[in-house]
């Protein structure tokens, strides 16, 4: 049985109160960026210090699907259904190609290296949202805050056929996890250091404004803090943060805060009714079921 908080009992209409917390998969370093593949029924997933991406599927063992991924953090399907991942080693957002290749989709900003992108989100047409936070380069295993060479911890959009990201915004401590409203009018940004997960509104060409707090949280909550988070059909928000997992109405109500054994990182939609929630949590990777369908990465779900 989930350990809930429940704030609203519109929770009921969003989870099951006999819905169970699985454990999937355990013995990692640190996972993050659970991503569904629905062309093989499986979850890929980083752990971001062994420098690999996993493959889950039910009744089979965790595989290795990527050797060296950089220390891929989030992950993402593009508009062609092919791999991109934000990587902290090298400091960059790439594509992996079907014959295996990895190449670098965005590495610099006005000539500088970028910081360690962290989290990323594709629109229907192509945008490419990313956030660049520090955290790969103050890590202990992989340099340190001297070898940043961005002013700022920038939230950036890449334009379809270009190299050189646009910074969308630079008002954040430090931008992690995104989502989009169904109607991807609206674009939901974690700043992790304050606690905070902001709303801005998106115009048809990608271009941000707004920026108001939609969530807050605090220490008080439990361990962490919000990072990873995503949308189901109803455009409700589910974001990892302090003690567990927040379900919040599109209105900003929260409905609900499930306690999890570990800090939760991330967060993604998957199984074939995309009702199952995978939460990355430390260690290990969970699911539990919901009621209502999740948002997904179009890429591959329309192949």
């Amino acid at each position: 049985m989930l350990e809930v908080n429940v704030f609203s009992p519109k929770l009921s209409t969003i989870l099951s109160p006999d819905t169970d917390l699985e454990q999937i998969a355990t013995g990692f370093r640190f996972t993050e960026g659970p991503l569904w593949d629905p062309r093989t029924d499986s979850l890929l997933f980083s752990d971001i210090p062994a420098g690999r991406i996993y493959r889950w599927a039910d009744s089979e063992d965790v595989s290795v699907f990527c050797e060296l991924s950089g220390k891929s953090n989030g992950l993402t399907w593009d508009t062609g259904g092919q791999l991109l991942a934000c990587e902290h080693l090298n400091r960059q957002v790439s594509r992996h190609l079907d014959d295996g290749r990895i190449v670098p989709l965005a590495t610099h900003f006005q000539g500088k290296r970028l910081n360690s992108p962290n989290d990323l989100l594709m629109r229907s047409d192509g945008l490419l949202y990313f956030s660049d936070p520090p955290y790969g380069i103050q890590s202990a295993d992989m340099g340190s805050l001297a070898e940043q060479e961005q002013p700022l911890n920038g939230f950036y959009v890449l334009r379809p056929g270009t190299a050189e990201p646009e910074l969308a915004r630079d008002d954040f401590e430090r931008p992690n996890g995104l989502a989009f409203t169904p109607d991807e009018r609206r674009l939901y940004v974690a700043d992790t250091p304050r606690y905070q997960v902001r709303v801005f509104d998106v115009a048809v060409d990608g271009t941000l404004s707004g920026g108001e707090v939609f969530a807050q949280f605090s220490e008080a909550d439990g361990v962490g803090r919000p990072d990873g988070m995503k949308v189901d059909e109803a455009g409700n928000l589910y974001t990892t943060g302090p003690g567990g997992l927040w379900v919040i109405a599109p209105d900003g109500e929260k409905l609900g805060h499930i306690r999890f054994p570990e800090k939760t990182s991330n967060c993604a939609w998957g199984d074939a009714d995309r009702m199952s929630l995978f939460v990355t949590a430390s260690t290990s990777v969970y699911r539990l079921r919901g009621r209502i369908p999740g948002i997904v990465p179009s890429g591959r779900w329309n192949k």
